[in-house]
């Protein structure tokens, strides 16, 4: 017995189609992935903005532990970094204040494209650090010092090298681009933290007891 043909035929969708289906896809690519892409950056700055909570948190107990000072304020005879942080090294007051921490990984900014993460404090380096420290601020007799903050700083607009930066309180500092899409976070002496725009910066920058804000940048 034969089997019987089915009156209906397969369709199959015609070039036409297929453009006008491609059409749509591209269409709502471009309208949704720019939507997708402020909401990943906003995630990730709130990611950094909790690992500088916690940075600024450790900083202040490891000051109510030595005195009501900071590491900078400290000197490495006396377990602290002050030697070494007036020289630009930002690695030693992170490997001062490692129990503390508990682990490395905090001192890593998600949105850092140019760092990664370790969990080895042992192999620590200034790769793995997403943060500055404020090289002048040993104690929180003044709340409104910086005590660190994201590193991406540039000057006129050319980003400021790794080491030791004096900015004066009328010198352009802005945020790069290249993290929090010209925007950056700073910690101050009394252990709170500020998402600021270049131009708050420059205030945070003015209220400080200092001409000259000396950041060891990593």
């Amino acid at each position: 017995m034969q089997p019987r043909l089915s009156p209906k035929r397969n369709a199959a969708m015609t070039l036409f189609e297929v453009g006008v289906v491609i059409a749509i896809v591209v269409v709502l690519t471009a309208f949704f992935l720019p939507t997708l892409s402020r909401t990943q950056h906003r995630s990730l700055k709130v990611s950094c903005i909790n690992r500088l909570k916690q940075i600024n948190l450790v900083g202040r107990v490891w000051e109510g532990d030595n005195g009501d000072i900071f590491p900078m304020g400290v000197s490495i005879t006396n377990g602290g970094s002050m030697e070494m942080v007036q020289t630009g090294d930002v690695l030693q007051t992170f490997l001062v204040m490692s129990n503390e921490l508990s682990t490395p990984k905090i001192l890593f900014c998600p949105d850092d494209a140019g760092k990664f993460w370790t969990n080895d404090f042992a192999g620590l380096s200034n790769k793995n650090i997403s943060y500055f420290v404020g090289v002048d601020v040993t104690n929180d007799a003044d709340p409104q010092m910086i005590f660190s903050g994201d590193c991406n700083f540039e000057t006129g607009g050319v980003p400021v090298k790794p080491g030791l930066s004096s900015f004066w309180t009328n010198d352009p500092v802005a945020w790069q681009a290249t993290r929090h899409i010209k925007s950056g976070n700073i910690g101050l002496a009394d252990g709170s933290v500020q998402s600021t725009t270049s131009a708050s910066l420059q205030n945070y920058l003015q209220q400080t007891s200092f001409a000259t804000n000396r950041f060891a940048i990593p």
